[in-house]
């Protein structure tokens, strides 16, 4: 309101600069415009600042499943004294299910719904309910929300039907949940009135953590120990670690900017005539792969390093 109000003065003191230059008979006719203006942009501004509650709540919430990060957002409309699919939604129709704009589910990795593969991804997730049973579909498409006429099942990843269950006490407001945890499974459940459809979630986690202690009992990589011996070049410690360390990574696959760096410790650790002959190896692979600018570092430092034995 404050803010209303000091809006309103800005606009009748700003008149008054204006009407100083103008005859009386403007003035007035001129006051009555910009007065008009001043209320119309004044309930404009309040209207504005009014909020009200929504009448379905927006919703977001993540989920690790396993080693898989699951993101649901989605509106949640209210039964209000109605009957479901009979007063609200339809049986045999397409639902967005929930309210508002498309129901969203994100997957970080790729995972199984009822053993159908989802790659990872953000979906719509879409619904037709019927007594027994209800068709699940995930759409790539994020823009048709409740508009499902212009649903398009040239989009869909994935098209499935579960068996709902009954509850035993009737959920008011439609929600989505994620439990019943296993070592790579969980249980997707959308709950509504006295629905609970169930939807079988399978992830797998098993390669990562292979792949994760491969990497660990195998000990550092080519690029760890290019990373390694960067850094201590760079922050000036102790140059025969950081040599060994470069060495390590040419050793499992040789690169010109692994054997410049290997170059440049050699010769700050004053072995310039080494340096000098690692330089044009590095000069050697640089030309192959068509990067110039190293070819001419290198031979710059290879000069430089020159006149220093010289």
């Amino acid at each position: 309101m404050k803010n209303l109000i000091l809006t309103v003065l800005h606009i009748l003191l700003s008149s008054l600069t204006y009407f100083s230059n103008q005859n009386f008979y403007k003035m007035k006719k001129t006051l009555f415009t910009i007065l008009i203006f001043a209320f119309a942009a004044s309930f404009t501004i309040l209207e504005a600042q009014i909020k009200t509650p929504a009448p379905s709540p927006f919703c977001k919430f993540e989920q690790k499943v396993g080693l898989t990060d699951v993101t649901v957002e989605y509106s949640r409309p209210s039964m209000k004294g109605r009957t479901l699919f009979v007063d609200v939604e339809s049986f045999g129709s397409i639902w967005r299910t929930g309210a508002n704009s498309a129901t969203k589910i994100t997957f970080s990795d790729d995972v199984k719904l009822e053993g159908h593969e989802v790659p990872a991804g953000t979906y719509a997730i879409y619904t037709i309910p019927d007594p027994s049973s209800w068709t699940i579909m995930l759409n790539k498409d994020l823009t048709v929300g409740g508009n499902v006429a212009k649903y398009d099942e040239g989009n869909e990843v994935a098209r499935f039907k579960v068996t709902r269950t009954r509850l035993s006490e009737p959920v008011e407001t439609f929600t989505i949940n994620i439990g019943n945890f296993a070592a790579n499974t969980a249980e997707i459940a959308l709950e509504w009135g006295e629905y609970h459809v169930p939807i079988n979630l399978e992830v797998n986690y098993d390669d990562k953590v292979v792949k994760a202690i491969e990497s660990t009992m195998g000990g550092p990589g080519r690029g760890e120990y290019y990373t390694a011996a960067r850094y201590y070049y760079d922050t000036d410690r102790d140059l025969a670690q950081a040599l060994g360390w470069i060495k390590k990574a040419n050793e499992v696959s040789e690169r010109y900017w692994q054997m410049r760096l290997q170059a440049q410790i050699e010769a700050k650790m004053g072995n310039f005539k080494t340096a000098i002959a690692t330089a044009k190896k590095s000069t050697e692979l640089a030309k192959e792969a068509g990067n110039d600018g190293y070819v001419k570092m290198n031979a710059e430092s290879i000069a430089g390093w020159t006149a220093e034995m010289n």
